[in-house]
């Protein structure tokens, strides 16, 4: 699928990836402007076409303890408020169907968590919403099943859809990327690699989900290799106290470096096509 179908990359270049970045979640005001501010000036100066990521909600929590947010408007207003201080789009995640009208009077991506990938109503939803429509593929499905989730998007009438593989469950506290899948899955829409997300040790036995970040760096180098079309990445500028998957994101400090690197591997990779 043409990624100039998708509005908020139609600059993209065609030798270079898309970025979605930023916190797990909304924790507060001052906290997304000060990462949105640091990630566009790394994704300017590399000419990355940047999309900022933020939850307005937190509903998929291991422990009923477990952050969930600042307060849904005033989360989905600062995410406005990021757009219109730095005129980058913004994609956050939804999680009922009534959350999908609402989150789009705020941003220019919807999507649509791994778990709920199937739920057809809430795909359904956020397509009809006429915003790009951002699919996780499931940590239960093939790459292959996920062409029926994006017919469900543009047999609404949505032509404007993405792919995220954030990885597959391997026994219960691991997770694995097929890389064989990109590819497959690039035949039904643009296909992003969630590298931080593909790093999580889920169902702990604190409830508190564990990670590897040392390997963000070899796995997104991995998934440029493999020829996907953009790079997720949670980051925080102190992972440690972040409220919510502190333990798989990207030091903000780091962020530069890895994405100089990524662009550099992405002018090699395409020396070979």
């Amino acid at each position: 699928m043409d990624l100039h179908k998708i509005p908020q990359l139609k600059h993209t270049a065609s030798n270079n990836f898309f970025l979605l970045s930023g916190p797990c979640a909304i924790e507060s005001e001052d906290m997304a402007l000060r990462i949105a501010e640091t990630i566009v000036g790394i994704t300017d100066a590399l000419k990355i076409p940047y999309v900022f990521k933020g939850s307005f909600k937190k509903a998929n929590r291991s422990r009923v303890d477990s952050f969930t947010g600042i307060g849904d408007e005033k989360a989905l207003k600062i995410l406005r408020k990021v757009s219109e201080t730095f005129k980058v789009p913004t994609v956050t995640d939804i999680h009922e169907i009534s959350d999908a009208a609402m989150a789009a009077e705020y941003v220019d991506i919807l999507q649509i968590p791994a778990f709920l990938v199937r739920q057809t109503d809430l795909v359904i939803a956020a397509a009809e919403t006429g915003k790009t429509v951002n699919l996780k593929k499931g940590q239960f499905m093939s790459p292959e099943s996920m062409k029926h989730a994006v017919a469900k998007v543009t047999d609404s009438g949505n032509e404007q859809v993405i792919i995220t593989d954030r990885g597959t469950m391997f026994g219960y506290q691991d997770m694995i990327v097929d890389f064989r899948g990109i590819p497959t899955m690039k035949q039904y829409a643009p296909v992003v690699l969630d590298v931080t997300h593909s790093l999580q040790q889920p169902n702990q036995a604190s409830g508190v989900t564990g990670g590897r970040p040392a390997l963000i760096n070899t796995m997104a180098r991995a998934g440029i290799a493999a020829g996907v079309d953009g790079i997720f990445m949670e980051t925080h500028f102190d992972p440690a106290n972040a409220k919510s998957d502190g333990a798989n994101m990207l030091p903000l400090d780091q962020l530069k470096q890895l994405l100089t690197n990524l662009v550099a591997l992405r002018q090699t990779v395409n020396g070979f096509q």
